[in-house]
């Protein structure tokens, strides 16, 4: 697995992110799953502390405290919520991110937070004083950097621009190409990493994808319709069949200068052992299939998150 400094930060990650929020409530399954992306060279985890109002951390927590100086552990705030209630409302205030993060750690079971991210984010936050709390948290060392899990260009670039935000992590797929619109141009002019969620499409681009298509997608996805769907299936199988789509999907959302890590997640030993499997064959395509990736597919607009 390669490793890649994380925007201005002295942090590497792997090329590959385990999302942990698939992971389940079974702390067992879920300590065997982190345990095995360890052992094949994955060293970054990503977490929140919304996730099972924190049920997540603990399982995240329980499995690296024995090798915690081996693991880049990011989790995020925002989503204020009380122990015991399945309720939340958005709170970045500095008030709050000082009492989450403490939360955090005692869940993760460690002194330290690799990464903290801001768990979304509007024009309308108090963007100065979230902003003003992380660097406190960075300059305390209860955190190492901070960065922000967003959609919205406008949002980013507030944060690009008044603060020291080392992250970005954002939706980017091959049916998804919204952020090289606006968003993946930001961060490779304030060398911010790109760590990019949902490179499967939520499954219309794994290798179950028609299968997913006729259950999740029968009113098409994003700027596709279902049978512009079918369409691009057959395009890409025509133009690349030596390929996998799943194969074409990972390797299209890695491939991003601006892109630092690709995260998936995995609710099972076995789809996570195949995950991993297709992340390692991406090396065997061509740099030719990258524009044929691009033709063939389309290049989403923002309108709706400006």
């Amino acid at each position: 697995m390669k490793k890649r400094q994380l925007g201005k930060s002295d942090i590497e990650i792997s090329d590959l992110t385990l999302g942990c929020m698939s992971l389940g409530t079974n702390v067992q399954q879920g300590k065997k799953m982190i345990d095995y992306a360890l052992d094949k060279g994955i060293n970054h985890l990503d977490t929140a502390d919304l996730y099972h109002f924190g049920e997540n951390e603990k399982i995240v927590g329980e499995a690296i405290k024995h090798r915690r100086s081996d693991v880049v552990v990011t989790t995020k705030v925002g989503n204020h919520f009380e122990k015991g209630k399945d309720d939340w409302f958005w709170d970045p205030s500095k008030k709050y991110i000082h009492k989450a993060v403490r939360d955090s750690l005692q869940r993760l079971n460690t002194d330290y937070i690799d990464v903290y991210m801001l768990h979304g984010g509007t024009l309308e936050d108090p963007i100065d004083e979230t902003i003003e709390a992380f660097d406190e948290l960075k300059k305390d060392g209860l955190i190492r950097a901070y960065g922000i899990s967003s959609i919205r260009p406008n949002v980013v670039r507030e944060y690009a621009i008044r603060s020291s935000i080392d992250i970005l992590m954002t939706q980017y797929s091959l049916l998804d190409r919204r952020p090289e619109e606006a968003i993946l141009p930001i961060a490779e002019e304030y060398k911010i990493g790109v760590v990019a969620r949902g490179p499967l499409a939520q499954g219309l681009l794994s290798n179950k994808a028609d299968e997913v298509l006729d259950k999740k997608a029968e009113a098409g996805y994003l700027d596709y319709s279902y049978s512009e769907l079918k369409s691009l299936y057959y395009e890409l199988e025509q133009a690349l069949p030596d390929s996998s789509l799943q194969q074409l999907a990972m390797y299209y959302a890695a491939n991003h200068p601006a892109i630092t890590s690709t995260v998936f997640g995995a609710s099972s030993l076995e789809q996570l052992e195949k995950n991993i499997a297709v992340h390692q064959s991406i090396n065997e395509i061509t740099d030719a299939a990258y524009p044929i990736l691009q033709q063939l597919s389309k290049a989403s607009q923002y309108e709706q998150h400006r």
